[in-house]
């Protein structure tokens, strides 16, 4: 990982939170990755895309030559309306795992923090019966959102939402408030919501480290979870 990205950005909650995906890996199958939320198409003028690099990193690190990701990613989606659109995206592409960034256009539509819970919790429980792996990548950072109560709420319930499914998430609002914390000119200045093409390269670098984390969880010497924030229950 480049020392420009923050580190510690995954919290893997399980022994094995990625079931299928090391499965497919063990029987030798190409590893099929469904994308979803509020993804980049190319990232700068050079770079490749989002999840072209998120590819070519688990190629490097789990040694396997075949890997398809499959970028269904919809700007400003709501996570009810990505639940009801993904179901029909694994049906259609039979993914061993979901890339699911959510929270952020919840946060911003002012979306409860129990009816945020809910959904998440439904599909995550919906994925898991239709053995389908899912990585959650978390809301986007901006500076003046560590001000928004509702905003930090919903950041706080999805990592708890998280460790009560036991499934990954990639907490990249504290990796790019560390990113840029003491650095102002390192803040997005015209949209403080559209993430830098250094943001979006750490961004890929910490979902493929959660991947390959996740596969070899198991392996990894135990340490006592933190415990999370509650999140709310619906009433």
């Amino acid at each position: 990982m480049s020392k420009a990205c923050a580190p510690g950005t995954a919290a893997l909650n399980g022994e094995q939170p990625l079931p299928n995906v090391a499965a497919a890996l063990a029987a030798g199958r190409t590893l099929r990755i469904l994308s979803i939320g509020a993804a980049p198409g190319r990232i700068g003028r050079h770079g490749g895309t989002y999840t072209a690099q998120i590819e070519a990193m688990l190629h490097a690190a789990l040694k396997v030559t075949r890997i398809e990701i499959v970028n269904r990613g919809v700007s400003g989606e709501l996570a009810a309306a990505a639940a009801v659109r993904m179901r029909n995206e694994v049906a259609l592409e039979e993914p061993d795992l979901v890339l699911w960034q959510v929270g952020t256009n919840d946060a911003l539509a002012y979306v409860s923090a129990e009816d945020f819970a809910q959904t998440v919790r439904d599909q995550v429980a919906w994925l898991k019966a239709h053995k389908v792996d899912v990585v959650l990548v978390g809301l986007q950072f901006a500076p003046q959102m560590l001000r928004d109560a509702h905003y930090v709420k919903l950041r706080d319930t999805l990592r708890a939402v998280a460790a009560e499914e036991h499934v990954i998430v990639v907490r990249f609002f504290e990796a790019v408030e560390i990113l840029n914390r003491g650095d102002d000119a390192a803040m997005p200045a015209a949209d403080e919501f559209e993430r830098s093409e250094a943001g979006y390269n750490c961004l890929s670098q910490y979902v493929a480290r959660a991947i390959t984390l996740g596969v070899f969880a198991r392996h990894l010497p135990h340490r006592p979870p933190t415990p999370p924030t509650a999140a709310p229950k619906p009433q």
